[in-house]
């Protein structure tokens, strides 16, 4: 078993809401207020923010990945409509249109390099989003798709087949390294 690595360089506002799986890796210099699960050989790069408070929760699947600079809000003010200002949290609810949903990546998935990911998506099973994208609330995705633009939007499919084959083959060197 391999010992997950968080440096001592990152800023956790709810330390007791981390879980992080075997072998898996936080970077320096992010950012957690939110209930966070990081699976097996995950890794959240350097520059993250996964944001939204306690009553929200990120969760990254095994074997996935934050690209350094990712955003992952769980909860966000409406500009539009909403009073943007910090609410003390022994005050009653005053925001009309505050946005808040977990944000879900399963296994085998990614979100490139100085990406945003609002409240409420479910990214699942091997789909990535590519550098630079803007992932509305509540976007649809595909399994095992690859997504890019601001907003987002379907670019191609991943090679689902090549991807299990290089996954077999590490957990088979685990295995191996286990024993």
């Amino acid at each position: 078993m391999r010992a997950p690595i968080i440096s001592a360089n990152i800023r956790l506002r709810n330390p007791d809401l981390l879980t992080v799986g075997e072998g898996s890796v936080i970077d320096d210099f992010c950012y957690l207020s939110s209930r966070v699960v990081v699976g097996r050989y995950s890794h959240i790069a350097s520059g993250c923010s996964i944001a939204g408070g306690p009553s929200v929760q990120f969760t990254l699947g095994d074997f996935s990945s934050l690209s350094s600079g990712v955003k992952i809000w769980c909860g966000s003010d409406d500009f539009k409509r909403d009073l943007i200002t910090i609410i003390p949290p022994d005050f009653p609810p005053i925001k009309e249109n505050f946005l808040a949903g977990d944000v879900i990546m399963g296994r085998l998935t990614a979100v490139g390099a100085n990406s945003v990911v609002m409240p409420g998506n479910e990214i699942p099973e091997g789909s990535v989003v590519g550098a630079l994208s803007y992932v509305p609330p509540a976007f649809v995705f595909e399994p095992w798709s690859v997504y890019a633009g601001t907003p987002i939007r379907l670019v191609s499919r991943r090679d689902r087949d090549s991807v299990l084959r290089q996954l077999d083959r590490f957990e088979k060197e685990l295995e191996l390294a286990d024993r």
